[in-house]
This record gives C-alpha cells, structure tokens and sequence, in this order.
C-alpha cells in the first residue's frame, strides 16, 4: 500500500472475477523480487514507475510507466508492444507490433489518446535491470527490506510502533512520547523529509542509496531518550531477507540478456551494439512530417545531469526547490508571451495529454457557467487521432468535419455543424498551420464562428514550430492549445519520449487549470484534478526548452521559425517537376512541411511509398512519415536544424529514387525485382558470395556519393509485417533453453 503494507489480495481477486470485474494492481518493480506478484495473486493488470531502476527522481520526471497485462488482453492495449517477426531472408527481426496508432484506426472509438511513450527512460530502466540481472536486483531489495527492519527493530525499541507488522521498504510509524511537530523540526534540522500524515503518524521510504549512517540520523531525530539503539546491535539480531507470508517462489528475467553483461565493458558494448543500429539524427536528417525532429544542443541538456535539478522529490517544501520555481515562473511566463495567453500549465506529460487537459479545462468552464450540456466538440477529419481520443476521454461527443481539397478545415461544413450543434457545441479542436502542412487563412473565422455558438477553440500544438514568433494562437482567437516541448521547444524525442506537452490558456480559463492534492498554490481557484502525478510534470526535462528560449531569444526563436518554413519551402521548390506537392497555400507555398503524393505509384507501377521509404535506408535516410495525414502520401519536414547541404543531399536521394522508379515505368527494370522492392539492401546481402539481383552491387548500396564517406547499413532486410503482427510479444524462454541449443 502507499503507506508500506503488503496486504493479501487473492480474495479481493477472486470476488471480483466472480462479478465480472477486472483487477489493476500498482505494484513498485523492485519489490516484486522479493514478494508474490500480482500476475500470481490474481490481478488481471499491474502497472507502475521505473524510477527507482536507475532514473533520478528529477522533481517528478521524466520515468517510464510500465503496464502489463494477461496475454488474452493484448490486443486490448493501445500498441507500445514488441513483437518478433522475420525478414526477407529468414532472419529474425524485432519490431513495433500493431504500430499503426489505436487513436489513428478508432479515433472517437479509441480507449485511449497514448501518444507518447517515454522510451528513453525505458531504455535506461531497462539497462539497469540489464546489468545488476535477476541475482544483483534480488540483492538491492534485500539489502534495502534488511535496512528498513533495522530501522523498524530501533524505532520499536524507542517505543514508537508500526502500523503493519509486514512491509517491504516503507513504514508508518505511529508515534510514543514524541510529537510530529518535534520530529519535523529535527528531521529538517538533520535535511530529512519525511512523510507527515494527518492523524499524526509518519511515513518513510528507504532505498538502495540508503547507509547505515542515514539510518542512526533517522533513529536520533526519532530519539525518546539519549538512548539510541546501536544500528550494529540492531542488525546483530536479525535475519536477511524477506522473512513473510507473500515471499516470491517464482524465476525472473531468465532471458540471456539479464545474465550476461555485468561490468561496466561488457555494458558499455552491448549498449553501442544497440545504438549502432539505430538511424539517429547523428547520422543524418530524420524528415518526420509533425514530428519536428530538430537539434537538441548539449547546452540545453546540461542542467539535466545537476544534482540540484535531478536529485529532488517533487514534494520537497518550496523552499527547498527555490531554483525550480524560479524556472516554472519564468518558462511560463516565456510561453504564455509567445502564444498569447494569459496562462500556462506545466503539468501535463506530453501532447496528448496536453489535448486531454486542455479540454477538461474547457470543460470545467462549461460546467461552471451551468453549461453541462455543452458536449459536442467539432473535429475536422484530418486531425492527429488523438484529438478525437481526447475529446471522448474528456467526456465530449465528436461530430466530424470535412477537409477542402486544399487540405484546410472546411468552413462552411463546420459552419453548418456549429449551427446544428448550436445548443450543445462545447468545442472545437483545429490544427495550425493544418496536418496538411498549409497556414488556415480562415482561422480567425473558424474562431469567431465557434464562439458565435458558444464554443471553446482548442488548438493543436503540434506545429507550433511554423508559428513562434510570427503569429500567435491567442491572437487568432484560440482558448486553449498545447505545446509539444519534444518538437518545438527541443526536448529530445529519445525514441519515442520523453515529451512535455503544457497547456496555455485565455484569461477565462486560467481559474481552470489543473491544481495538485499534494503541492499547495497549484493550478486555478477552481483548479480540475492533476493530469500527472507530480505537479509540475516532468519537471527536470523543462530546464531544456527553458535554455532552448533563454539562448535563443526573441529574436533568435523567431529567426528558427523562418529558417524551417524557407527549408520547407526550399526543398518542396527543388522537388517540382519530380514529385506533386499535394498541398500549398493561396501563394503557392507550403508552411514548416510539405506532402508529397504518391498514389500515382500504385496506379502506374507495383511500386509504391512502402518501397521508396525503404529505398531510403540504403541513401542513409529515415523516411519522412508514411500514409499520413494522406494515405499513400509521404510528408517532410526538415526544421531549422539542418545546413542545405543536407537538405540538398535528401533531395537529391528522392529525385534520384524518381529516376529508379522510371526504370521500372519504362521496363529497364523488372517491376518486381528492383532496387526499390529488394530494399533495404543489408552488408549481409552485399558481402554474400551468392549475388543473384538483376543490378550491381554498387547501385545496391552505394547509389549516392556521399555514401562512401559515411554508409549507415540497416540490420535486417524488409520485415514481414503480418508476420510480426501475429507474434505480438517477445517471448523469453528459461536459461535452460539457450543452454540446451
């Protein structure tokens, strides 16, 4: 329990399966290799924090989350999931497993709006439980539960006594010839925080930081006489180990990786062996449509690795955390000036929160102006697929709106719908510049037309990088809108997260925005409940957009806005006369990212964007985002970062993949046995004896100049899709299996 009891839920369980119910137990990771867990004692879900495995505290973030669910459920989880698959060749090969967003395939049907995943501190989670192994972790709980029975043997002996007798690293203590008021103000004295309870009791948490100095620190500010139990005498009579009824019985982490790399070299290795196969942006232009994928400058991540920012707990008193506060205010008052509101949350976690906190705000408006009805929110048909999962998560209704050939928000389609709607419109939520990489000219009308029907404006901050310092969402009539600080503001997208994704808001909102239970002066006076566990989100992570604008300037966040629409621009140019842009402005231009159509492949040749994405791995390229927001369609956005020589490289890959598609329209080449379908073309393939393809092994892996200088080889050849989607989890057979082969 949160107060440290393990208590014995296989009742609980079964009482709620014979009512049809399922069970989600949260469940802390390190406990569980010493304790029974909940798979075993009849939870259907556990999930929880990775902090605790090697990730700093940071003030409440960044961590990972872990879910973990019954194999008949997996299918019911919203993606995030490893599956092994195999490729061309027969070579295993892991990959995402139904990789295509659950909130993009059911959007207002989604069970959930998950975008962001915080992968990079899964990564590091993952590699502190790749080095200690099942034996170095068992050890670390070991030690930490034999601390706190010390602990509880010399408060005991002090006369205080412990709410539960079993218990694993956390104690609630209750109180003997002492008061709280008392032991506050020593453990302050001695730089201890404790957790203070309201009926008087006390609360603590050891862990594997913890000595047996800070132990007899604990014991003296706990002191009802000059008598302090000895922590040497203490630990003298008492046993290792976990010594209670939920001990675990089962094996963990058998798989070979959890066994084999114990010191720091062989570490150090297997995790350049992995890095190795990753396409990163340092070695080339990730063109990801809406992603954003900009440089993240080591100056900006430097405050991250200072203990005063990544050391401390997100309940620390304030004044404790004066350097923090200091930067909220600040970043806050930054974001607010560039967006044009007149407040911000930190809190949510990432964009789709973001969305999600955004309209419970919009939300707790309508509710307080007795508006309750208000439910309906206006959702054009090109929206990110989280906006329609947020909004139904957010308790609205989604009525759709059609898109113009030109790719804007339909006007007089969402004019129509608003006055259908009139009575019970709550919302509408609009992307700008559009998913389709265009500026709405008519978005101050869009503006004015849902506040004519006593709507709230959400927009989707997602390409907020084409605004910064030219235009303003406040200013176009917008209530609310997300930032994604892991795009615009150069928090690293480390793989997937992780991501920051703050809310500002207009003035009528501001009462609105989430508060904490915990941390006082929080959010509105009519603040909705917290959308992240701790208050201020992944506070450490903000230290980098706060450097990226503090460095940066007005005048300098500005200037990167124009240097990524004119790249834009730049690239969609040089790519007429190959490639059709699908959409541009009134003027003829495109914003921050342009669409360029391929359904014509399909059309006129077996070739299609599939084909040329992969083509793209042997010119050393990530191909720009694929069949989205326009099935079939390939969508680029190169952002301020990146020279021209290497916007011109990219290009010049495309315009020359546009002459190996020609090949095959005119029969030079076969139209099932090409460069494009045999890509990506591995070492592997290249340095077999064995060469059977009908074109040289030149043009297979070296079909641009620039590669002999530098060639980043993929690791597998083309995966089997379905293949992987049928064998959705990674399995990890015993020890014994490997030893056996």
């Amino acid at each position: 329990t949160t107060d440290g009891g393990i208590l014995d839920y296989a009742a609980f369980c079964e009482a709620a399966h014979a009512n049809t119910a399922l069970v989600v137990a949260a469940a802390d990771l390190l406990s569980l290799t010493l304790l029974t867990p909940p798979g075993e004692f009849g939870a259907d879900v556990a999930v929880g924090n990775t902090q605790r495995f090697g990730v700093p505290m940071g003030f409440g973030g960044p961590h990972a989350a872990y879910f973990a669910t019954r194999a008949k459920y997996k299918r019911q989880v919203p993606g995030r999931m490893i599956g092994v698959s195999v490729d061309r060749d027969g070579n295993q090969a892991l990959r995402m497993a139904l990789q295509t967003r659950e909130q993009h395939i059911r959007r207002d049907k989604a069970t959930s709006n998950i975008c962001t995943a915080q992968v990079l501190l899964s990564i590091m989670a993952s590699m502190y439980g790749v080095y200690h192994g099942p034996n170095g972790l068992t050890a670390i709980a070991t030690r930490v539960h034999d601390l706190t029975k010390t602990l509880a043997a010399g408060l005991t002996q002090q006369g205080h006594s412990l709410r539960f007798g079993d218990y694993f690293d956390t104690l609630r203590i209750d109180l003997a010839d002492l008061d709280a008021e008392t032991v506050r103000t020593r453990a302050e004295a001695a730089r201890i925080n404790l957790r203070y309870y309201a009926d008087g009791s006390i609360g603590l948490s050891l862990d594997e930081t913890t000595t047996a100095a800070d132990l007899a620190d604990v014991l003296a500010v706990f002191a009802t006489s000059d008598d302090v139990p000895s922590i040497a005498d203490l630990t003298a009579t008492l046993d290792s180990g976990y010594a209670g009824a939920f001990a675990r019985t089962s094996e963990f982490m058998t798989h070979p990786v959890f066994n084999s790399y114990h010191s720091e070299t062989e570490l150090m290795r297997y995790m350049h062996k992995l890095s190795s196969r990753d396409l990163s942006l340092t070695s080339s232009m990730i063109a990801l449509g809406s992603c954003t994928m900009k440089l993240n400058a080591a100056a900006e991540l430097m405050p991250v690795t200072m203990t005063g920012f990544n050391q401390l707990h997100p309940f620390a008193p304030k004044e404790q955390a004066k350097g923090y506060y200091a930067m909220f205010e600040q970043l806050e008052t930054w974001l607010a000036e560039i967006t044009g509101f007149a407040g911000v949350s930190l809190q949510p976690n990432s964009g789709a929160s973001g969305e999600y906190t955004g309209l419970l705000t919009i939300r707790a408006y309508h509710e307080a102006n007795g508006d309750t009805h208000r439910t309906i929110c206006l959702i054009p048909d090109s929206a990110h697929g989280t906006n329609p999962a947020s909004a139904v998560m957010a308790g609205m209704k989604v009525v759709s709106v059609k898109t113009t050939d030109d790719g804007g928000v339909d006007l007089a389609d969402l004019k129509a719908k608003a006055e259908e709607h009139s009575d019970n419109l709550g919302a509408a939520m609009v992307t700008y510049p559009s998913t389709f990489g265009v500026f709405e000219e008519g978005i101050k009308e869009l503006c004015d037309t849902i506040h004519a029907h006593g709507g709230q404006v959400y927009m989707d901050g997602a390409n907020m990088n084409a605004q910064v310092g030219l235009c303003r969402p406040g200013d176009m009539g917008a209530d609310v809108c997300h930032l994604n600080l892991h795009k615009t503001f150069a928090i690293p997208h480390g793989g997937g997260g992780p991501g920051m994704g703050p809310i500002g808001v207009a003035a009528h909102l501001v009462p609105f925005l989430p508060g904490h239970p915990v941390v006082e002066g929080v959010g509105g006076a009519q603040a909705t409940g917290p959308v992240a566990a701790a208050p201020y989100g992944s506070a450490s992570i903000l230290l980098i957009s706060w450097a990226y604008i503090a460095m940066l300037g007005a005048e300098g966040v500005t200037r990167a806005t124009e240097i990524a629409i004119l790249n834009a621009n730049y690239m969609a140019k040089r790519l007429e006369g190959h490639y059709n842009v699908l959409y541009k402005g009134s003027q003829g231009r495109v914003a921050h990212e342009f669409i360029l159509d391929m359904r014509w492949l399909r059309q006129n040749t077996k070739i299609t964007e599939v084909d040329v994405a992969k083509r793209l791995m042997d010119y050393g390229y990530h191909a720009p985002t694929m069949s989205w927001p326009v099935f079939g369609t390939v969508m680029v956005e190169p952002t301020e970062s990146e020279s021209k020589a290497e916007l011109d490289r990219f290009v010049d890959a495309l315009i020359a993949i546009r002459s190996e598609i020609q090949e095959v329209e005119l029969g030079v080449a076969d139209e099932e046995d090409n460069v494009l379908k045999n890509a990506p073309h591995t070492a592997a393939l290249v340095t077999a004896d064995d060469w059977s393809l009908p074109y040289g092994r030149e043009k297979a892996a070296y079909p641009a100049p620039w590669l002999r200088d530098y060639k980043f080889w993929p690791s597998v050849r083309r995966v089997d899709d379905a293949y992987g989607d049928r064998n959705l989890v990674c399995s990890c057979p015993p020890m014994e299996a490997y030893e056996t082969a």
